[in-house]
């Protein structure tokens, strides 16, 4: 059934391609809306310096080839374009269809801003920027004066559970942050089957972005909480496998890991598209969840969108804690852990009852992560 709405997303796909969670975070909520009925537009604006290989065209880049490839595995081309920032040259819908749809756009969810195009968004009565990175985004604005497209939008929406609370040290940059937690759409990540094999796992970068030092904190990145929990292989009988994207340089940092019995995959390989993502997700035996630690030291509450997609698929999830202990029910399927000692217990737990979590991990996909709720509450709250 129809809603009678238009919702634009825009969100990176293609600017960095060949990273399938990166896309499933984009994903959930395009389809996401696609499952409550609505009309959905995909939109990736990408600078001309991004372009792969360096020099070449949009059209032969391997940005549009990636982009084309995931809107026909997911039967969305009829109703997205990438677009060269600042032009109006596109891939897939062309500029002007794209005003066209903008025109009757009831609602625009921009990712991190990534949309900035005027002409495209005057036309949008209800503009959502929507933050992915709680605390960073923040703290790049307010303590270093980075311009985060904030402005234009008439809703701010972060995953950010904790920002504007008391406790957390993150400014607001004196907005009125409205909190969500993060979709999955179920059908798409269906509980997988038990089997023998599988490790613990997750799936990241071993930095991302430089670290931010603000009134003497520094909010560093996940290479600074690994190196807090290099001991917890050997604790543990447990295989830890973590597909971490890491620089060949990062030469000390590499040794000491494989010292310490942790077992490393490059994500290139094992999670390069969405379906490979999944497989790789499905066939863990559970997540062992890492954060940067600026998510930590903040306390933002931010919950990760990989984890919500192990919960989903009856794997348990082990996360070191950012204070979204708070939102959502932790002991069971899902476990926090803010040190070495409290993830090998939680490891402990999860061999104890592997069952058991299992059940529950999906139970909390379902009562909080699903996207028919999370998204069709957010809707509600901005009004449309």
């Amino acid at each position: 059934m129809r809603s009678g709405r238009t919702i634009i997303v825009s969100g990176m796909v293609a600017a960095n391609p060949w990273q399938g969670g990166a896309t499933w975070a984009v994903l959930q909520y395009v389809l996401g809306f696609r499952k409550l009925g609505d009309e959905v537009c995909l939109l990736e604006p990408i600078p001309e310096k991004d372009l792969q290989p360096r020099g070449c065209g949009l059209a032969d880049s391997d940005n549009a080839a990636y982009f084309g490839k995931v809107m026909q595995d997911f039967d969305l081309g009829a109703r997205a374009a990438l677009l060269v920032s600042g032009t109006q040259e596109s891939y897939g819908l062309s500029y002007s269809s794209v005003e066209k749809v903008m025109k009757h756009a009831d609602v625009l969810i921009n990712i991190s801003g990534m949309l900035t195009d005027e002409r495209l968004l005057k036309a949008v009565p209800i503009r959502v920027y929507l933050d992915l990175d709680p605390a960073f985004s923040q703290l790049w604005n307010s303590a270093e004066g980075i311009d985060m497209r904030y402005a234009g939008h008439t809703h701010y929406v972060t995953i950010g559970l904790n920002i504007g609370e008391a406790d957390c040290p993150v400014p607001t940059c004196g907005l009125g942050w409205l909190k969500t937690l993060q979709p999955v759409c179920l059908d798409r990540w269906p509980v997988a089957a038990d089997q023998a094999a599988r490790a613990f796992t997750t799936v990241g970068n071993w930095r991302g972005y430089g670290s931010i030092t603000h009134e003497g904190v520094q909010y560093g990145q996940k290479a600074h909480s690994v190196r807090q929990l290099l001991e917890v292989p050997k604790l543990t009988a447990e295989r830890i496998t973590p597909a971490l994207a890491i620089h060949p340089g990062e030469t000390e940092d590499l040794a000491r890991l494989r010292q310490h019995g942790w077992e490393l995959l490059d994500p290139a390989q094992v999670a390069r598209t969405p379906a490979d993502y999944r497989t790789f997700i499905q066939e863990s035996k559970a997540e062992f969840g890492i954060c940067k630690s600026g998510y930590a030291v903040s306390r933002c509450g931010w919950f990760s969108d990989r984890s919500v997609c192990y919960l989903a698929s009856g794997r348990p999830v082990i996360a070191q804690n950012t204070g979204f202990d708070r939102h959502m029910p932790c002991g069971k399927g899902l476990l926090a852990f803010a040190n070495a000692e409290e993830a090998v217990a939680a490891i402990t737990s999860v061999n104890g009852d592997y069952e058991g979590h299992r059940r529950a991990a999906r139970q909390i996909a379902e009562e909080y992560f699903d996207s028919n709720k999370v998204l069709g509450g957010l809707l509600a709250r901005v009004g449309a």
